[in-house]
This record gives C-alpha cells, structure tokens and sequence, in this order.
C-alpha cells in the first residue's frame, strides 16, 4: 500500500499514534455514564495517552448537548455527566505525529442522531482516494446526515494534520462544495462529521479553558514567563488546557499572554441552546488504492 511522499517511519509514528487514541478513546467511552464527572473521564484519557504514546495532540474535548467542541473540564470542575449527548474527542502524538478521533456517547435517548455522524463518518471514508474533491465528500457527509432529517455543522470541518499541527489544511467539509481540495497519496486527514437538530451553525460560548501558542516573545512578569517556558518545552505548537499548567496563579498568567498575543484562546463552539450535536472522526492517510484508517 503506498502512501506516496511519506516515509515508513513517518507512517508508523502515525500508526503508533491511532493505535494509542483508539484503546484510550473506547476507555474512556465507557467511563462515561450518569454520576461520573468530565474530570475523572478527561484525566484518565490523558494519563493513559503518556503512557502509550508521547502526549496529547490537544485536551480531551468533552462536549455535551448544543456544544459542539473545546470544551475541556477546568482544574477543580466537578461536572457530572447526567442525561446528555456526549461528544468525546481525543487526539495522540507520537513525535509530534497525530491522531485524532472522536465518538458520541448517548445518554439522552436520541441514538438516531449518533447513527447519523457515525454513518457519514462511514461513507466518507469509502469515498477518499487520490484525485477525490474535499467537496465531493462533504456532500456525501450532507446526504447522510439530511437523510437522517438532521442538518450537518456547516461551518466545521475536518482538516489535515501535520507534525505538531493538528489542524492544518486541507479543508474537509461538512457539505456539498463546487471546489474543495483535490486530495493526493499521502495527504494525511482527519474526518469529522457533526450532526445536529439545531440550524447547522456553531458560535462561540464564554467558557474557555483550551490555549494554543501563537508566537514566542519575551514577556516581563514571572508567573507568565513560566506558563511559556512551559508551554514551549511541553506543548510546542499543540493545543494546551488551563488545567496542565504548573505555575502559580495560572489564570492570571494566561490572561496577560493573551494579552501580549503570545497565546490565543479556543472558546467553547455550541450549537442554539436546547439542542444537541454529535460527532464521529477518524484519522486517515490517503494511499494509492483509497486510504488506510489510523484510528481503527
């Protein structure tokens, strides 16, 4: 099976890297149920993920209800899960290398919702090979989800990932487009359906405790020079979450990088209130004959 200009070491960190996402990822799924709280789920995922491979591409996103992604349990969150939709997305690196998967866990009696992310998710995989529009296959993602009389999350998409970037290009929608990105051997992507009984369309919420490097400068107070040294040695150019900082009065710290454009923030995207989002992704490598999954 070819994977066109990636080298065979590169291919096996990615392989490393979804076979370390796909055992923590169905742990942590089944550690989801009523009286469990989002910490304990999101520790236990990022534990495991240092201990089968070299890190977390990005915190445990776990989302519930109208929210869609980034939302991360903070340091001292107590949230227990109860009667949601439950979107859990992880992602692994193996030398900066990632994986990045994600599955719903219904605990709101709405399975038909999870069925309609999960099969899209499905036929757009069936549908990558080399010279296949990114457009061609969001229109497949749409004619499932629609199928289903759900909408897709129209301005989310899948994406490409790259060492120590897990969202780069191309572009892979959640929707019929004329142009897309043609793909190629050994493209590396990351597919993600969201279905909704909303209007299709995510905004930004208040709550934010994902963080992400946007460039090094120098920064006079201590504490924020910590975060940075930190983040820099740890993290690189990968998501990180409030919680894994080990500097005092982080928050502060955070806020004043912020500040300096030294880091941005990712708030939490969620659909209109009262509705509910599910989500279902694999990573995959583009090959000659069609793709091969990671993250399975």
């Amino acid at each position: 099976m070819s994977v066109g200009p990636l080298d065979d070491e590169t291919v096996e960190k990615y392989r490393r890297a979804g076979e370390a996402l796909r055992t923590v990822l169905d742990e942590a799924a089944e550690m989801i149920e009523p009286g469990v709280t989002h910490l304990e789920v999101a520790e236990h995922a990022e534990e495991r993920i240092y201990e089968l491979a070299d890190g977390p591409a990005f915190p445990v996103n776990i989302s519930v209800d109208e929210e869609a992604s980034h939302s991360t349990p903070g340091r001292d969150d107590d949230t227990e899960f109860d009667d949601g939709m439950v979107c859990l997305d992880v992602g692994v690196h193996v030398d900066g290398y990632i994986a990045d998967a994600a599955t719903t866990v219904d605990l709101s009696g709405t399975p038909e919702l999870v069925e309609a992310a999960e099969e899209a998710l499905d036929v757009a995989v069936d549908a990558v090979g080399p010279g296949v529009d990114t457009g061609t296959i969001g229109g497949e993602i749409e004619d499932v989800i629609r199928g289903y009389g759900y909408t897709p999350v129209l301005n989310l998409s899948g994406h490409g990932v790259e060492q120590w970037d897990a969202h780069t290009g191309p572009s892979v929608p959640n929707r019929g487009v004329d142009r897309g990105h043609e793909l190629a051997v050994g493209d590396v992507i990351a597919i993600e359906p969201f279905a909704t009984d909303g209007r299709g369309k995510v905004g930004e919420g208040s709550k934010e405790e994902i963080y992400g490097l946007e460039r090094e400068r120098s920064v006079r107070n201590r504490q924020a020079r910590q975060v940075l040294e930190q983040v820099t040695e740890e993290y690189r150019t990968l998501p990180f979450a409030a919680r894994w900082l080990d500097a005092s009065r982080a928050e502060m710290a955070l806020r004043r990088l912020k500040q300096n454009d030294v880091i941005h923030g990712y708030p939490v995207l969620k659909e209109e209130d009262g509705r509910l989002v599910s989500q279902a992704e694999h990573t995959l490598i583009v090959t000659e004959d069609g793709c091969e999954v990671t993250t399975t």
